[in-house]
């Protein structure tokens, strides 16, 4: 296997496991457009490291596209343009040539309404963002999710978890997280009190054994928009989240993080 086995997302949403079997674990989604790295090759699946944040799991090799060298040197170095609409329809140069692409979604050289996966054209007609966005826009982004439910290993509008939710949203405002929540909490700066914080901040949950297992984003007023059965928003204070509707507290504040300046 070369350093130049390379794929491509040209489905909506792939399923990636932890192990090679449809019975295994949904660790992650690979969304259309993402390139990845193929690490192993069975025959009827493969491992593979997705390029935006090095995350590793099983997917079905029958849902990837490969990618020649020279496609997948210039993807690496053309800016990123990304889905905004819950769902859209591309359209391709062939008669069942339809997929389907949720938001955050990869839209790979996009140039005046047609995006490319190798040799295949698609039309795009929906809305799109690239660049860095500021922390109204992204506070905004959180929205977008709002009532999308749990699922875990989630990264869409139809299913996605706490770690997910953070990543996409900050993926829509040009902003890059690792995948999983005691990853993220490792990046940026920490932050002493909630009275510091400010719309768009990151803050981390722990279990009983210390382990960072949630994340949410921050609001204004003492409030965070998190994924907790769904995408809602509750009370935060220096205890952790509150959730009016059951009475109680139901996650533990372990540290804060301001990600973007």
């Amino acid at each position: 296997m070369s350093e130049f086995d390379k794929g491509i997302a040209f489905l909506s949403v792939v399923p990636m496991r932890g192990e090679p079997s449809d019975a295994s674990e949904q660790v992650n989604v690979v969304l259309f457009g993402e390139s990845f790295s193929i690490l192993e090759e069975q025959p009827k699946w493969i491992r593979i490291q997705l390029d935006h944040d090095g995350y590793e799991g099983w997917i079905d090799r029958l849902q990837y596209q490969p990618i020649s060298p020279s496609y997948y040197e210039l993807l690496a170095t053309t800016p990123l343009r990304v889905s905004l609409d819950p769902v859209q329809l591309l359209q391709g140069t062939g008669p069942t040539d339809y997929p389907l692409i949720v938001q955050g979604a990869y839209l790979p050289f996009l140039d005046a309404g047609t995006i490319r996966l190798e040799q295949q054209s698609y039309s795009f007609e929906g809305a799109f963002t690239t660049g860095r966005k500021d922390r109204n826009e992204l506070v905004d982004f959180a929205f977008s999710y709002l009532n999308a439910p749990y699922q875990w290993g989630g990264r869409t509008p139809f299913g996605i978890d706490c770690s997910g939710f953070t990543q996409m949203v900050y993926r829509l405002a040009g902003h890059y997280l690792p995948r999983d929540a005691s990853q993220q909490a490792k990046k940026g700066t920490t932050l002493s009190f909630l009275e510091e914080c400010q719309p768009g901040d990151l803050a981390f949950f722990d279990n009983a054994e210390g382990a960072i297992t949630h994340v949410g984003i921050v609001l204004d007023d003492f409030h965070i928009i998190h994924a907790s059965g769904r995408v809602r928003v509750d009370g935060l204070d220096h205890s952790g989240i509150y959730n009016a509707e059951l009475g109680r507290h139901t996650h533990k504040l372990r540290v804060l993080k301001r990600m973007i300046d």
